[in-house]
């Protein structure tokens, strides 16, 4: 029986993705050759197959609902399409240890377009300086549009934070919203979530993080007091919100009666989490230069069709 529920639960995202697959996913161009800056953006194309154990995730990266204007004058990119491939576990488990996200994406959302949080820009432009600039504290203008998302120099639209598009296109906006799944199988939801996580008939509000800014100054670096600016200005306290150090925590969810863990995204920071709770697939890991640098996450340029040898069908 939790098995079929489990069974239905993939099926049903599967359908999700596949219903906003206007075009068939296989021909899209390849990165570095969409539309010029005043043109419209191709299709949203995603395709989402389950096989031995896994979920291999397939898409161009274009938006299923309006993007803002780019390039614009502090994001001089133009939206392309890109190749993703992923692949996650479709049974994900926790591990015994937290594993940091790098700078690569740390997931994807039902549309095909990925969560990440990282920024290019660092104080002094040094990358080993520590101090890693955030996307949403309004210390710097990277062009981002009402989705929390831009671009990078590879054409890849992403988001920093909340999708607000997707979220507005599910028409779930204050709900428990199931809008994506990390790097390690586990699912994403939107800001909001049961009051008593054990109980689907508690109240539904937005989860809280529970990290608080650091108090007094920064001793070294760029000084100057906490506030946000930066990454490293912040510190987890435990329990002081809803969720953990991963920004998740374990529950139910309209999706996962029986209960599952799952990570949420927040208004505040971290928005989009910063560590994983299980194991996150290689197929995430960036290859090449961090944010803002050329090529995208994935496996590669070729087309759709890497996972178990002899291929594979949908829904297995």
């Amino acid at each position: 029986m939790r098995g079929n529920a489990l069974r239905l639960r993939m099926l049903t995202l599967c359908s999700v993705a596949l219903f906003w697959s206007s075009v068939p996913l296989f021909g899209f161009q390849p990165p570095g050759f969409g539309p010029p800056p005043s043109g419209p953006l191709p299709p949203n194309q995603v395709q989402i197959v389950v096989k031995g154990g896994y979920r291999y995730i397939y898409s161009n990266g274009i938006p299923n609902h309006e993007a803002g204007q780019f390039p614009n004058q502090n994001n001089p990119n133009v939206i392309r399409p890109q190749r993703y491939q992923f692949r996650v576990a479709a049974n994900p488990k926790m591990a015994r240890n937290i594993t940091p996200l790098s700078h690569s994406p740390f997931g994807v959302a039902l549309n095909g377009v990925v969560f990440d949080p990282g920024t290019a820009e660092f104080w002094n432009r040094d990358r080993r300086s520590g101090w890693n600039y955030e996307a949403l504290n309004g210390k710097i203008n990277l062009g981002l549009d009402s989705s929390n998302a831009h671009v990078q120099p590879s054409g890849s639209y992403h988001y920093h934070g909340l999708p607000e598009g997707l979220i507005s296109k599910l028409g779930k906006a204050n709900e428990v919203t199931l809008i994506g799944v990390a790097a390690d199988g586990f699912p994403i939801y939107s800001q909001y979530g049961y009051a008593d996580a054990e109980d689907p008939k508690s109240e539904v509000r937005k989860m809280k993080s529970s990290y608080q800014l650091k108090r007094g100054s920064r001793p070294q670096g760029p000084g100057g007091s906490y506030d946000g600016t930066f990454t490293a200005d912040y510190q987890y306290v435990a329990e002081s919100g809803d969720l953990d150090e991963c920004n998740g925590r374990f529950g139910v969810t309209p999706d996962y009666p029986e209960g599952t863990y799952h990570y949420y995204i927040t208004a505040e920071f971290p928005s989009i989490p910063r560590n994983y709770r299980g194991t996150p697939d290689p197929s995430f890991q960036r290859r090449g230069p961090g944010p803002g640098g050329p090529g995208p996450p994935g496996r590669g340029s070729g087309p759709p069709g890497f996972g178990p040898p002899g291929g594979f069908g949908r829904g297995q």
